[in-house]
Formats: structure tokens, sequence, C-alpha cells
């Protein structure tokens, strides 16, 4: 693969180059994300909702300059909808027009590439270009054992077979980035063929850079501010979903859309539901930041 020796030298540069794409990871992801490219190995990202595990796929695509293909993972997911399926509507086209010019069509007739259906696993798997494309499995937990089960195949020969039409083998295997919320957790035979990195909330100075990068005009007193709170917020125990940065970043915007320049001097509740998505959890947050709790 030598697009994979001529690009990113080191970590460092895949760390800079993720920074200029606006993503800031850190030293652990860029590591991960850095063996993952250069071993062909899939990589399997888990964390809380809301870290970035989505975000760092889609700018790793972009700093490798090819196209992210995604695939949204839910319960009962199944093959049609994630690797292939057969055009029936074309299939039946194709035998009405054999009737009605005599000519005989068989099975294998209908079931060829001209009537095949790409999905995503099998579209990352057949990508041309300079460079392989990036297959994103997002949310993997979602699925149930029995898909878990059938990514064995292409995770680990990056092969998908299609009983019609035989295997499918890639010469230039997608970079496969899988994430998890670990609703559930995953089988050791996914894992084993995995880089695994957990992705964590980041910390104040971390939060202050990447609200600076998405919301350039806030004052530095409400981002520091902002950042220290949630980051108090997300040490409580006992709440249902800790903010992520999507609504940290969130309420930071409709902080400033109702002018507040920094929360000491505010009333803040107010704007909490753009932050936490609980009754309960809004209760909880109100009681600790007014330091009744």
């Amino acid at each position: 693969m030598k697009y994979a020796e001529e690009t990113f030298p080191d970590v460092e540069s895949l760390r800079v180059a993720m920074d200029k794409a606006d993503y800031l990871a850190s030293s652990g992801l860029a590591v991960a994300l850095f063996c993952a490219f250069k071993l062909n190995q899939p990589l399997l990202l888990e964390g809380e909702p809301g870290v970035g595990k989505t975000e760092a796929a889609k700018v790793f695509a972009r700093v490798l300059k090819t196209e992210l293909i995604r695939l949204q993972c839910y319960e009962g997911i199944d093959l049609s909808e994630a690797v292939y399926e057969w055009n029936y509507p074309k299939q039946l086209l194709a035998i009405r027009v054999a009737e009605a010019e005599q000519h005989h069509i068989d099975d294998h007739d209908l079931f060829t590439e001209d009537f095949l259906i790409e999905r995503p696993l099998l579209r990352a798997l057949r990508h041309q270009g300079e460079m392989p494309s990036v297959l994103l499995v997002d949310e993997v937990d979602r699925s149930d054992d029995e898909f878990e089960a059938f990514l064995l195949e292409l995770l680990g020969e990056s092969t998908i077979t299609i009983p019609e039409l035989g295997t499918f083998r890639s010469d230039h295997p997608p970079v496969v980035i899988l994430t998890s919320n670990r609703t559930r957790d995953l089988h050791d035979a996914l894992k084993r063929r995995c880089i695994y990195h957990w992705i964590t909330y980041p910390d104040v100075e971390t939060t202050i850079s990447i609200l600076r990068r998405h919301i350039p005009e806030a004052s530095t007193t409400l981002l520091s501010q902002s950042a220290t709170a949630v980051n108090r917020i997300r040490e409580i125990s006992h709440l249902q979903k800790p903010p992520g940065m999507a609504e940290t970043i969130d309420w930071v915007k409709a902080l400033m859309l109702l002018g507040v320049d920094s929360i000491a001097d505010s009333n803040p509740p107010v704007t909490w539901g753009s932050l936490v998505k609980y009754r309960e959890d809004l209760e909880i947050v109100e009681s600790v930041l007014r330091g009744t709790g």
C-alpha cells in the first residue's frame, strides 16, 4: 500500500492535519488513527455519546481527501440495507421484455452486476480512487449479534461474499472506523480484529479550545466559564446523559444569542435546555450549579 507509506510519515503529521481540519485529536487518538491507517486494521472507537467519535471519522476522511461512506447501524439492520440488494423492479422488467420477445431467461441472467444495488459496505469495498475510502460503521453496538458476526469477514479479510456472484476482494481496502456508545458489549471476535481506543470527555482547556474554533466570536470569559461549568456537570455521577461537545456548543451559542457575556452575571437556567435533555437532569444541574445540591 504505497499510499499508506507516503501519507502521514509520523503520528505528529497526522495530528497536525486533523488540527488544521478543526479537530483536536488527543495523542492517544492520533496514535490509534495512525496505526489503523498504516497497518490496515479496523479502528474501534468507544466512548460516551458526544465525545467526537463520528466526527473523528469524518475529519479523517477530509484529511485523506477521500470519500466517507457511512453506515448508520440500528436494531434489525440486515444485509439488504448494509451490503447489497437486487434491483427487483429492473429484474421484473427484464423478465417482461424477454417474454414479449419470446426469449428464454434464466436465473443466472437476472442475478448479475447489472441488477446489483450496492449498499455502504460493498460500495466501500469496491471504491475506486487514489486513496481508499473511509468506511464509518456508526453505533455498531445498536446492531444485533447476527450483523456483528457478518462484519467479521469484512474486517478480517476485506472481502464480501454474495452467493450469486462470488467473493469480492478489495485491492485497496477501506479504512474502517467503527464507533460504539457501549449500549451493549461487542463480541471478542470483533474486538480482536480492531485497534481499540476509548475517547474521553475533553478537559477544561481542550473544551475551551474546541469552543473557540466553533464560536470564535465568544468572549474568553464566557468560554472559560462555560467549559468549567460543563466539566462540573459531567462529574455528576447520576446524570442520565452528561452533555457532549455538541450540546456544549449549542449552549454557548444560546447564551450569546441572549446577550450573556458572563454566566456569573446572568441567570443561565433558561438556557440549560440546550445542554441537558432530561427533566431529572435539569433539576440536578440547577441544584448543583446554584450550590444547593
